[in-house]
C-alpha cells in the first residue's frame, strides 16, 4: 500500500486532510476560546484570537475582507500546525482553512508574537517558503509592532510574486474589536457574540496577556534629536535616522488607533508605501522636519501634524472653509463665532490651549498665509487689508522642550495633545456649505 502524502493544501479534499492527520503527517490543535495554556503564552493568544474570529461574525467578516480570504462555505481554525513530510521543524502558530463542497478552497497561515518579541526575517522567509510548498498564497503576522497599513511588514521581507503578506498589531486588532461594540452601522448584532467579543477584549487588555501598545520610540529617535540639537550633520544611511522615522510612522498609527477607540469610528493615518521611509528620512535630514495626518470620518478636515526637530515643537492643524457668499469681515466673524462656541462647550480644555492657537488665513493670490494669534483675531481683517480669505487653518502649536527627545515622554505628550486638540477644538468645527439654489 502506497503511503499517502500531502502535495497541496488548497484543493485537497477534507477527507484526505483528516486522513493525513490520522496518519500523523499533519499535526494540529483546534483553536479554543478558553485554551488550556498559561496566560500570556503566544499559543494562548493565537487560540483566543482565532476563536474570536470563528465565533463573532462581524469580526470574522472584517478580518477576512482585509486579508482577502474567501468567505464561501465554512472555516476550520487550527493552531500549532506541523506538516511533517514537508517541514517538520516549522510549527505554524495558526491556520484558517476555508471549506466548500468538502474541499479546502482557501487558506491563510498566521505567525504570532507577543510582549517584546519581534518578528524574525529568517523565520518569516522560511514560513513563506513552506506556504508556497503547500499551495497557500497568504500569510498574516501579528505582533506588538506597528505598521501604517496591513499590507506592509515590520521586517524587510520581499514576498514572492502572487503571494500576499499582511501584518496586524495587537492594538489594531483590539481596536477593530472595540469599534464593533460601539453603536453604529457596523456593530455586532447577536447579543451573545457581543459578550464573547467583550470577554476576548478583556483578556487582550490585561497586562498579563502579553499585548502592549506603543509606549516607547526607538533609541534612534533620541539620538537623532540630540544630533540635530548639536548641529551634527545627518546621513541618509544613518541607522539612527531611519529608526527615528520608523518611530514616527509607528506613533502616527498608534495615535490613529487611539482616536479610533475614543470616537468609535476608524481613524486613518497617512498612507505609506515601501518608499515612505526613504522619503521621510530625506525630509528629516534636509529640513529637520517630519509630517503626518489623521483622517476622521465627517470631521471638518484631516488633522495635519508637523514635527519641527530644530525647535522641538509639534503643530496640529485643521482647515476650515468659510462662507464664500459673504465678505472678508463676515468670514472672520463667522470663524470667531465657531471658536467662541467651542470655548463655551468645553471651556476647561479650550482655555488650557487657547494661548497656543494660531489662526492662518489663506488669502487669495498671496504667497504666504496671514497669521495671527487666536487671542488677537480681531486684528486679522486689518492684517489681510480687505483681501479675500479663501480658508482658515486652526493651528495648535506646542513646544515639547526636553519631552521631544524622550523616547517615552514624547509619546505621552503628543497623544495628550491630539486628544486635547480634538476635544477642545476640532469636534466643534464645521465647514460652510453653499446652499441649494432657490427658484
Amino acid at each position: 500500500m502506497m503511503k499517502k502524502s500531502l502535495k497541496k493544501l488548497v484543493n485537497l479534499s477534507l477527507d484526505d486532510f483528516y486522513e493525513l492527520h490520522q496518519l500523523g503527517q499533519i499535526q494540529y490543535q483546534e483553536a479554543r476560546l478558553i485554551p488550556l495554556l498559561k496566560t500570556g503564552d503566544e499559543g494562548a493568544l493565537t487560540s483566543i484570537f482565532l476563536s474570536s474570529v470563528r465565533l463573532v461574525k462581524e469580526f470574522r467578516d472584517d478580518i477576512f475582507k482585509e486579508i482577502k480570504l474567501s468567505r464561501i462555505g465554512y472555516s476550520l481554525y487550527l493552531t500549532e500546525v506541523v506538516f511533517h513530510d514537508i517541514d517538520k521543524a516549522s510549527r505554524i502558530d495558526g491556520l484558517i482553512l476555508v471549506i466548500s463542497k468538502n474541499t479546502i478552497k482557501d487558506a491563510v497561515v498566521f505567525e504570532m508574537k507577543n510582549k517584546n518579541n519581534s518578528l524574525d526575517k529568517e523565520q518569516i522567509d522560511r514560513y513563506i517558503g513552506l506556504c508556497k510548498k503547500i499551495g497557500v498564497d497568504k500569510m498574516v503576522t501579528v505582533s506588538n509592532e506597528f505598521v501604517s497599513d496591513s499590507s506592509q511588514s515590520p521586517v524587510q521581507v520581499k514576498p514572492p510574486k502572487n503571494f500576499n503578506l499582511y501584518h496586524f498589531s495587537w492594538t489594531y486588532l483590539m481596536t477593530k474589536g472595540q469599534l464593533l461594540l460601539f453603536k453604529n452601522d457596523q456593530n455586532i448584532e447577536d447579543e451573545d457574540q457581543v459578550e464573547i467579543m467583550k470577554e476576548v477584549l478583556h483578556y487582550l487588555e490585561a497586562p498579563s496577556s502579553g499585548v502592549t501598545g506603543y509606549h516607547s520610540m526607538k533609541s534612534g529617535w533620541k539620538a537623532t534629536v540630540e544630533k540635530i540639537g548639536d548641529r551634527i550633520p545627518l546621513k541618509i544611511t544613518d541607522p539612527e535616522l531611519i529608526e527615528a522615522v520608523e518611530s514616527w510612522h509607528e506613533e502616527e498609527k498608534d495615535m490613529a488607533l487611539l482616536l479610533s477607540r475614543k470616537l468609535g469610528v476608524f481613524v486613518r493615518s497617512t498612507t505609506r508605501d515601501k518608499d515612505s521611509i526613504k522619503t521621510s528620512s530625506k525630509k528629516l535630514k534636509d529640513d529637520q522636519y517630519l509630517s503626518g495626518s489623521l483622517s476622521i470620518k465627517n470631521s471638518v478636515s484631516d488633522i495635519k501634524i508637523g514635527l519641527d526637530f530644530e525647535i522641538k515643537s509639534v503643530s496640529m492643524s485643521v482647515k476650515v472653509s468659510p462662507p464664500m457668499d459673504k465678505g472678508t469681515k463676515a468670514r472672520v466673524t463667522w470663524l470667531y463665532k465657531q471658536l467662541d462656541a467651542a470655548k463655551k462647550k468645553n471651556p476647561t480644555v479650550f482655555e488650557s490651549i487657547e494661548s497656543s492657537l494660531i489662526i492662518e488665513a489663506n488669502v487669495k493670490h498671496a504667497r504666504q498665509h496671514t497669521k495671527v494669534s487666536w487671542l488677537q483675531l480681531d486684528t486679522l481683517f486689518e492684517e489681510v487689508n480687505g483681501r479675500e480669505i479663501q480658508a482658515f487653518n486652526i493651528v495648535y502649536n506646542n513646544k515639547f522642550g526636553n519631552a521631544f527627545s524622550s523616547n517615552k515622554k514624547f509619546i505621552v505628550t503628543i497623544e495628550n495633545m491630539v486628544l486635547e486638540y480634538y476635544a477642545g477644538i476640532v469636534q466643534y468645527l464645521t465647514n460652510w456649505n453653499r446652499p441649494a439654489p432657490k427658484l
